[in-house]
């Protein structure tokens, strides 16, 4: 079904409700998929079984293909709707098997400042509204799964302050109408933790019994916090603890946004139900007084969030504008987690995909970050390597990098990004060409995508092309799929279906048996060009602690500003040779990182004077939302 085109390209919104959907079951069928292999929600929306991944393991794997982007402006250059154009060319207009994995997205963007993440113009995922809010309840499920875990801490906390040990026993282990007594299955894991090997409750000595119903958790120790998809930047310090009922037990914590919560986390890395029961059980939420970790399962709740998950584990099948396939699934921020989609769909594409087709899965900002932990985090944990990476371009990005005007969102741009300056384009190709060097550290391919924009002109987007070309891309293509749609990428997909054929040597950056200092100091030197990096005592002492608690063969996941190489989001272009500082350091134990909260980052964002939802509204009389973007 060919695209109806217009020109000037009328707003997202009305682009996507101008395109009828085909229904679910023609694009499942259309990738050899049988109705035993899908759960429908509605007519537009399905959840795929993991069953087909195992169902097609003889089957060999397409080409896998990675698409990040160089330092963005607070406006984004598009790499969403790269992503998608690139695969309506590969699919609709090159005849390729294809298919895109791609972020579901947080409300807290879509209601905050930068709008949706379905892509743009003539290059998107629909239905739009369903994908930027509800979807099928993933996050939801996420967001509840991790308030039931804070939930667990502080009232064990309070149980424990306020109950004897036979009174903590006799409520964990309440005797049945028979005056026997039994371990749930969860308590059995914590037995097994404490070198216990008795199954009859009856059996237990009393300081058996103790030392089973006592956690002693240290308040000032935990890490787990509430979380909610909404940016709030009030919730980022709160005290709780403060209705009488709970005796005046205060603790200082905050919430942080859904979709920056492990579990969102273990949801994009886990591999099986088994796994994610075995992450989920596996989060440490902060230590006992005598320096324990203490986890979802210490607390008697692992099995209880895998139950509110196990929904969410499946990917989400939809369409692009021009009826090309979508798994849409998991949705961690880039430079607050992994920013990356889950390997569960990766997995399940590349196996539909099979040997003759194409994968293109999209790495959240610039390659320093997304990108980084696709290869460093992802990879390792899926087994599976890039065969070619995408980096997405604009001239504006690069005029900003090469000394123009500040770019900030809801105002209007400089005269400086309307008009040719050949020499502002080529100044700010630095940033460019770091992120194409950073991509040749992990022995990939590089094609680098030039979005046109209206403004851009042939001799600014000749001098990216040509530097890109120098610093060492495969190619450099312009691609205008945000006005065409998959005829505007034609030229770029053929490019990439060339970069694919050329040998990839991928590697990690770092291994896994070095201590955490040299995997935070080699992302820092190597990826960002920091000359050294400087640790706050909070940092040093948690590094400190998780290395005495095993956790020091984990790889590091940093939480960083998305605007520069460095901490400082001012710092444009390429800088090199500056103090990178770590203010904090959490385990992600069932995910399977370290995360290393740097510079002012926050784990949860605040919401302009403006917000998106100002333009967001219904038409009462037919029930279509207006504004969404």
């Amino acid at each position: 079904m060919p695209l109806n085109i217009v020109s000037p390209t009328p707003p997202d919104i009305v682009i996507a409700q101008s395109v009828e959907c085909r229904p679910i079951t023609e694009i499942a069928a259309k990738l050899g998929l049988e109705n035993d292999d899908y759960e429908p929600h509605g007519h537009q929306k399905a959840k795929v079984k993991l069953s087909v991944r195992d169902k097609l393991a003889h089957v060999p794997d397409g080409k896998y293909i990675v698409v990040a982007g160089i330092t963005p402006t607070p406006l984004g250059e598009g790499k969403s709707t790269t992503t998608v154009g690139l695969c309506q060319a590969m699919g609709a207009h090159l005849g390729k098997r294809v298919v895109t994995c791609v972020r579901q997205p947080s409300q807290g963007p879509t209601f905050g400042i930068k709008g949706g993440a379905a892509g743009g113009g003539y290059s998107q995922v629909i239905p739009m509204e369903e994908f930027n809010l509800h979807m099928t309840g993933d996050i939801h499920a996420i967001t509840a799964a991790t308030n039931l875990l804070a939930a667990a801490i502080d009232v064990r906390i309070f149980h424990e302050a306020t109950q004897s040990d036979d009174a903590l026993f006799n409520r964990l282990c309440p005797p049945d109408r028979d005056g026997g007594r039994h371990f749930a299955p969860v308590m059995l894991r914590r037995l097994a933790k404490l070198g216990i090997t008795k199954t009859d409750p009856n059996e237990l000595t009393p300081e058996e019994r103790g030392k089973f119903v006592r956690l002693d958790i240290d308040p000032d120790s935990i890490t787990w916090r509430r979380v909610m998809d909404t940016n709030d930047r009030f919730l980022r310090g709160i005290t709780i603890g403060q209705g009488p009922a709970e005796k005046g037990m205060t603790r200082q914590t905050g919430f942080d946004i859904a979709v920056a919560s492990e579990i969102m986390a273990i949801l994009a890395v886990t591999t099986s139900l088994r796994d994610m029961r075995e992450r989920l059980g596996r989060i440490v939420v902060g230590s006992s007084r005598a320096g324990v970790p203490v986890t979802a399962d210490d607390l008697g709740v692992g099995g209880a969030l895998t139950v509110l998950m196990k929904d969410a584990i499946m990917p989400t099948l939809m369409q692009t504008l021009e009826q090309t396939p979508v798994l849409v699934h998991a949705g961690p921020f880039a430079n607050i987690a992994t920013g990356n989609s889950s390997i569960v769909a990766d997995q399940i594409a590349l196996k539909l995909a099979g040997p003759e087709g194409y994968v293109v899965t999209e790495a959240g900002f610039g390659s320093d970050i997304g990108a980084e932990k696709f290869c460093n985090i992802k990879c390792r944990y899926s087994g599976l390597s890039p065969d070619c990476m995408v980096i997405v371009a604009t001239v504006r990005a690069l005029k900003m990098h090469g000394g123009g005007p500040p770019v900030v969102a809801g105002k209007p741009l400089d005269h400086a990004y309307k008009t040719e300056n050949l020499e502002l384009v080529r100044a700010g190709c630095c940033n460019l060409a770091r992120h194409i060097a950073n991509a040749k550290k992990f022995g990939v391919p590089v094609v680098v995508a030039v979005n046109r924009f209206a403004t851009d002109t042939d001799a600014e987007l000749e001098v990216v092309r040509q530097e890109a070309l120098a610093a060492g891309a495969e190619d450099a293509v312009v691609a205008q799929h945000h006005g065409l749609g998959g005829a505007g990428a034609v030229d770029l997909a053929r490019a990439v279906i060339a970069a694919c054929e050329k040998p990839a040597s991928f590697g990690f950056l770092y291994p896994l048996d070095i201590p955490l200092k040299d995997k935070i100091e080699s992302i820092a030197r190597n990826i960002y060009g920091a000359g050294s990096v400087e640790y706050s005592p909070e940092a040093e002492a948690a590094l400190e602690q998780y290395s005495r608690q095993g956790f020091d063969d984990l790889p590091v996941c940093m939480a960083k500003t998305q605007y520069s190489f460095s901490n400082d989001p001012a710092a444009k272009g390429a800088p090199s040779g500056f103090a990178f500082k770590v203010r904090e350091v959490r385990v992600a134990a069932g995910a399977g990182w370290l995360i290393a909260v740097c510079g002012d980052m926050m784990m949860i964002p605040g919401l302009p004077t403006r917000p998106a939802f100002y333009e967001i509204d219904i038409d009462p009389d037919t029930g279509r939302v207006l504004g969404l973007s």
